[in-house]
């Protein structure tokens, strides 16, 4: 079982960032982290990366519900959806698959909370 969907697009960085984050949007989604790989590596430990952004994205309404299913699950909260320069004037956009990180909580109704989202966001990057 894979733990992410994954779509590789021919555009450039920030054009597959402004997409990524407009998909999402249409599917429910909100953003409410990012993570500049880029920037946070070059700034901390001084090493050259590529464009690498991680967007945490959040559906609230499913998030409150996971959490009234199991309170511990904010640990694995928000979806990650990575954008990544991968040369040649490609970019790839990868979701986190939450019924596969969920698999150690052994609990019926946080899978099936899950599985809406995997839905979801299988959706997402099928429509990028």
């Amino acid at each position: 079982m894979s733990y992410y969907f994954a779509k590789t697009l021919e555009t450039d960085f920030e054009s597959a960032v402004r997409r990524a984050t407009e998909v999402l949007q249409a599917h429910g989604f909100g953003i409410i982290s990012q993570i500049n790989v880029r920037d946070t590596f070059k700034n901390k430990i001084g090493v050259e990366f590529r464009d690498y952004l991680i967007l945490g994205a959040c559906n609230p309404q499913l998030a409150h519900e996971a959490l009234q299913i199991e309170d511990k699950v904010g640990t694995m909260l928000p979806c990650n959806v990575v954008v990544q320069d991968i040369g040649a004037g490609k970019v790839e956009v990868a979701a986190i698959d939450p019924v596969a990180s969920m698999m150690a909580i052994e609990n019926p109704d946080l899978k099936h909370a899950a599985e809406q989202v995997r839905e979801m966001l299988r959706r997402v990057i099928e429509s990028l």
